[in-house]
């Protein structure tokens, strides 16, 4: 039988008790990776942040996701549309980042099987200094960008539905 804290599942953000989210987004470990993330977080950021984050599966019919680790919060994750990509972001809390990987791997398989997503996008912060794993699921780096104010390494990984031609798009 598989250990709980190995079941993943993937739910929404208004499941998490908003105090789950405040506390995860004000840890240091957190903050020091998320060049976006200004001011404190307390009840009111995380609810606008619950919000936007249900705005999108409203407007794309996809978004990020709460994800649980035998039905523990361990953070959040998913694909947002941006412009013509589809960036898939994970944040972690620090005790679960051991469940990169599995997540990723996924998530990854989501967008094996949905046709609206042939190709992803990464945006990771320059401080990421660890890019191993990108290489070895291999996504191609693209360079740096500037996405609202801050710049990010941007990679992109080809992800067709069995039987679809890779995308041509760049």
């Amino acid at each position: 039988m598989p250990h709980p804290d190995r079941e993943l599942a993937f739910s929404r953000l208004p499941q998490v008790p908003l105090a789950a989210i405040v506390d995860h987004m004000s840890d240091p470990r957190v903050v020091r990776h998320m060049p976006l993330l200004t001011g404190p977080w307390d009840t009111d950021a995380a609810q606008r942040f619950v919000a936007a984050k249900q705005a999108c599966w409203r407007r794309d019919g996809l978004g990020h996701w709460a994800i649980l680790a035998g039905g523990r919060y361990v953070g959040w994750g998913g694909f947002q549309k941006e412009g013509e990509d589809w960036d898939f972001g994970l944040v972690l809390r620090p005790q679960d980042f051991g469940l990169g990987a599995r997540i990723t791997r996924a998530a990854l398989d989501f967008a094996r099987a949905d046709p609206r997503l042939p190709y992803v996008t990464f945006l990771l912060p320059t401080s990421r200094s660890h890019l191993g794993a990108l290489h070895r699921i291999g996504a191609r780096p693209l360079g740096t960008v500037l996405h609202e104010g801050a710049r990010f390494l941007r990679f992109r990984l080809d992800t067709p539905c069995p039987g679809t031609p890779p995308s041509k798009h760049e």
